[in-house]
């Protein structure tokens, strides 16, 4: 017999909290994963998947206006708030029921209960006070929001709370130039909220390609949301029904909701690591190797707390490798690099491997194809949105090291061009492709002419 309580101990019960007990149990080991809120994590329950439900609410306002140029007239439609609201909780609670009966199924035990470590082998319990012991503790307890330290930044909401307002306000302040500041302006706006986004950086997306930051950022202002960059909230005050807001630049605004969404901080506060010898990096995350092992034998980690690549699939794939190495004896490092990313604002998002200046830096001489457009669909509906897409390419090789899209199902295309990306092929294999006509997609294969770059 073990004089462990159990052979796992998860802390935390997200996406990868979640696959690695489940794995770890199928497998024959004693397991138990401790919530202190839903199961389900960030992106099942604030993140993600109510996230993306509110986006497609809100596209279809545009869906009927071009609905107009193909002969249908919408002039009935109306939206309700409180519908979408409660419908996507509804959602939400039918996906954490069975993240949590496939947790009973595969016979791990839950515990709806914060958890401490207070030993490289010893858990608390907060709210019962119990101890438990474990041969091996995985921590996957996220990532929280981060606030500004500004007078008045209580009366701001997050990305926790938005998805429970009471009411949709008529006019919204966006604070930050991330993918969930972008996507949340794009539902305000799409909901019918005047909608200002207030950067404090010279453009959004950082760490983007710089094409894309700037066809993102010209297409957010054509499409009729305020943009405001460079610019930071200095106090937020109660006026009247709303707020009134100062800002950097000495303007004040008048708005009902502000809603700040300047990133994300590891979730390790509390959780007495330094009690396990567990060691975190300058920002707060836990550090592991390449194989999720903290600087404690005994602790592993996965997922946002450890501030490597911020993403539910990444946190499902770590928890993966973990159980094949700790579980099935086959060592096993997840690969961060060439994953997919999505924006899902207006437009859409979608890139996977090195940026343009990323490939320069690294390979040198580089070949650049890229393309701007309006989709088919929108020319009939004299919708103005226009689609970019590009190709980068290393010179001595003809491999492709990027794509990057922008526009109607852009995250859909990027999937599958992640393939072809991680598997090393060739730009002329791309060219090689026959096209799909008509599509939008075509143009990746199609893509002949490189363009003239200034720092070529």
């Amino acid at each position: 017999m073990s004089r462990y309580d159990f052979d796992l101990f998860t802390i935390g019960a997200g996406s990868g909290g979640v696959r690695a007990s489940r794995l770890s149990a199928l497998g024959g080991a004693r397991v138990a994963v401790a919530e202190e809120d839903r199961i389900g994590g960030t992106c099942v329950i604030r993140g993600c998947i109510p996230k993306k439900l509110f986006v497609y609410a809100s596209e279809y306002a545009q869906g009927f206006k071009d609905a107009v140029g193909f002969g249908w007239t919408v002039e009935w439609a109306r939206f309700d708030w409180s519908t979408l609201r409660d419908n996507v909780q509804g959602e939400v609670s039918r996906l954490s029921g069975i993240y949590e009966a496939n947790l009973e199924k595969a016979g791990v035990e839950t515990i709806p209960d914060r958890a401490e470590l207070v030993g490289p082998h010893t858990i608390r319990l907060a709210a019962s006070g119990r101890t438990l012991t474990a041969e091996r503790i995985l921590v996957a307890t996220g990532g929280r929001v981060v606030r500004p330290e500004i007078k008045g930044a209580e009366y701001a909401i997050t990305s926790n709370e938005v998805f429970h307002l009471e009411r949709l306000p008529e006019r919204a302040i966006v604070v930050g130039g991330g993918y969930i500041a972008l996507e949340f302006a794009h539902v305000f706006h799409g909901l019918g909220v005047h909608t200002t986004l207030v950067h404090r950086g010279e453009m959004i997306l950082r760490g983007f390609d710089e094409d894309v930051r700037g066809h993102v950022q010209a297409e957010m202002k054509r499409s009729g949301i305020d943009v405001l960059t460079e610019t930071m909230i200095t106090e937020i005050a109660p006026a009247g029904d709303g707020y009134l807001v100062k800002l950097s630049s000495g303007q004040t605004l008048e708005t009902d909701l502000v809603m700040f969404a300047i990133g994300r901080a590891p979730n390790t506060e509390g959780l007495g690591l330094e009690s396990a010898g567990v060691r975190l990096t300058d920002v707060g995350a836990i550090a592991v190797d390449p194989y999720s092992q903290t600087s404690a034998p005994s602790v592993w980690a996965i997922g946002d707390v450890t501030n490597r690549v911020n993403l539910t699939p990444v946190a499902i794939r770590e928890a993966v490798a973990f159980h094949r190495t700790v579980f099935q004896g086959i060592p096993s490092a997840m690969d961060h690099t060439q994953i997919p990313t999505a924006v899902f604002g207006l437009p859409q998002v979608g890139v996977v491997g090195l940026t343009e200046a990323e490939a320069r830096i690294r390979f040198g001489p580089v070949d650049v194809y890229k393309t701007s457009f309006r989709p088919m669909k929108h020319i009939i509906a004299r919708n103005e949105e226009r689609m970019f897409m590009k190709l980068v390419v290393r010179a001595s090789d003809d491999v492709v090291l990027g794509v990057h899209l922008t526009g109607p199902d852009a995250p859909e295309m990027i999937q599958l061009a992640a393939i072809a990306v991680k598997a090393g092929l060739t730009k002329a294999q791309w060219d090689d492709t026959v096209a799909l006509h008509p599509t939008a997609a075509e143009e990746l294969v199609l893509l002949r002419e490189k363009a003239v770059s200034p720092t070529a």
